[in-house]
């Protein structure tokens, strides 16, 4: 029988989904309505925002106070709502196209500020709904549409790029492992600061079919030989770590955040209240 607490989370009316059969995204979903629950969150208090792209679909499916805005402009509209409404639980879903390439100067100032916002990445190395296009984290010499040849741009880290960016609370996992992407969905939505959890995913449609990797069960295979504990990877040299995707929480760190800072040095000033 389904979990009640997880179906109130689910709008129903909208299922099925449009997502391919096996794609990761419903993973993710799930990790993270269970980590919803498992926070004792109150869907009429928790906005999910997303923009456009197969993984920002995700917002129509969730039974909270949802915003499907336009493409990488996501984190600005989940700004904006943050700053009026602070107490409110927010957290931005996106794809690796959608927050790093049109959306990669919105990503770095939400670091930046380290304003308290969760955002979920979810990376599967491409342009899934658009057509197959390479993204900044399609691998070197991987093909795409865009890339008949195999790509040759370096890629992203995204964790890298949020952590010297300045977000509060940096992790990494892969849809192999759900119930380790719950638990860092948990930890992010808790940080008090930008948390951003990088979820590595299949687009087996668009990815799969032109890298040998053409079922889902392929991907979920791939995941699970390739990921490596960041404990384990300290003790690793950088050839050892060639084409490994390290799993683990690489920030978790307290710092001044940017709803409290704008309200004690910008608000209560204005009102008379500050030194």
């Amino acid at each position: 029988m389904p979990n009640p607490e997880v179906m109130k989370w689910v709008r129903t009316r909208f299922m099925p989904h449009i997502w391919c059969p096996g794609c990761g995204h419903g993973v993710i979903m799930h990790s993270l309505i269970r980590a919803l629950v498992s926070l004792g969150a109150d869907p009429k208090n928790t906005v999910v925002a997303s923009g456009i792209g197969c993984s920002s679909r995700m917002a129509g499916y969730i039974n909270a106070c949802t915003l499907h805005s336009t493409h990488g402009r996501s984190l600005a509209f989940a700004t904006g709502i943050k700053m009026h409404k602070p107490d409110l639980t927010v957290v931005n879903v996106m794809g690796d196209g959608d927050c790093t390439a049109i959306g990669g100067n919105h990503f770095i100032h939400a670091c930046r500020r380290n304003i308290d916002i969760t955002a979920i990445v979810m990376n599967n190395n491409i342009y899934g709904m658009t057509g197959g296009q390479a993204s900044p984290t399609t691998p070197f010499g991987a093909f795409a549409t865009t890339t008949p040849y195999g790509a040759i741009d370096p890629t992203f880290d995204i964790c890298k790029l949020a952590e010297g960016a300045g977000a509060s609370y940096v992790a990494r996992t892969t849809i192999a492992n759900p119930k380790q992407a719950e638990q860092f969905i948990a930890n992010g939505i808790k940080n008090k600061g930008f948390s951003v959890i990088e979820i590595v995913t299949h687009c087996h449609t668009q990815f799969g079919r032109k890298n040998n990797r053409r079922l889902p069960i392929e991907n979920y295979k791939f995941f699970r030989e390739n990921s490596i504990p960041l404990a384990v990877a300290k003790d690793k040299s950088p050839e050892e770590l060639a084409g490994k995707i390290i799993c683990g929480e690489f920030v978790k760190k307290e710092k001044p955040e940017y709803t409290a800072q704008y309200q004690k040095y910008v608000i209560d000033k204005a009102q008379g209240k500050g030194a």
